[in-house]
């Protein structure tokens, strides 16, 4: 994936955040991520999840 500069990526949201918001269990979040169906980004040392809203919502569209 090409590298995006921060203000490209538009708000970022945590693992957490996305759960809360498609009333999921973070782990499920995640898994989605890890699946491939629910894009991230790794920041910091730790590799903390970040996803894009955009594509937050595209995900609900899709599976609605």
């Amino acid at each position: 994936m090409a590298s995006m500069a921060v203000n490209e990526l538009g708000p970022m949201l945590t693992a957490t955040e996305v759960a809360e918001m498609l009333h999921l269990h973070v782990n499920t979040v995640k898994r989605l991520g890890d699946r491939g169906e629910l894009p991230f980004y790794r920041v910091c040392k730790r590799g903390d999840r970040r996803f894009r809203l955009d594509d937050v919502m595209q995900f609900l569209a899709r599976n609605r």
